[in-house]
């Protein structure tokens, strides 16, 4: 006989959160596991905060959507899965109207991870898959260690893209957020 695991939806996760003992913690769901996140470092909020700092005054200044910071983010037609990205941005026509107060019912244009000790990279790629898989765009893997952001694209033949940036280089906000550009010089500082 066969035992199965639980799987998990977007509403079990939203009640666990609710529970005593449950609401200081962060927790992400991918394809219904539930995953419990460890709270990053300094270096890491550093960079988010930075990084939030540029995309969301571009944003503002033209009226482009919204940025958010570990709000989470889930595909309507897939309730099995739910990020919550360091950063990201969705864009005005394909946000909920009113912004949502819970979790976000669509996945980011833009999603951006900072890689923290406790992620590995390969949890991190294999992250961005997901989110493009999904619905998403633009994936930026920010590695704080190597100075480097991996910025990740899904092909029109299910495929998936990588290339890495390295500090000359700049960040672009390509289709996604047209004219946004990042040095990663200022982004490193």
């Amino acid at each position: 006989m066969e035992l199965r695991q639980r799987v998990y939806d977007v509403d079990d996760l939203w009640e666990l959160g609710s529970q005593e003992g449950y609401r200081a913690k962060d927790y992400e769901l991918i394809d219904g596991a539930i995953i419990e996140m460890t709270k990053p470092g300094g270096r890491h909020g550093q960079l988010v905060i930075r990084l939030g700092r540029y995309l969301d005054i571009y944003v503002e200044e033209n009226r482009l959507g919204y940025v958010t910071t570990e709000t989470a983010y889930f595909h309507e037609d897939h309730r099995y899965t739910v990020l919550a990205p360091d950063l990201a941005f969705i864009a005005r026509g394909r946000a909920p109207d009113p912004f949502p107060d819970k979790w976000i019912p669509s996945m980011p244009d833009l999603a951006v991870e900072v890689r923290s000790p406790s992620n590995s990279i390969g949890e991190l790629r294999e992250k961005a898959q997901i989110y493009l898989r999904h619905g998403t765009t633009l994936v930026w893997i920010i590695i704080p260690g190597s100075l480097t952001v991996e910025v990740w694209r899904m092909q029109e033949d299910g495929s998936f893209t990588d290339e890495t940036l390295e500090a000359a280089d700049a960040l672009s906000g390509e289709d996604v957020l047209p004219g946004f550009q990042l040095g990663l010089g200022a982004l490193f500082a």
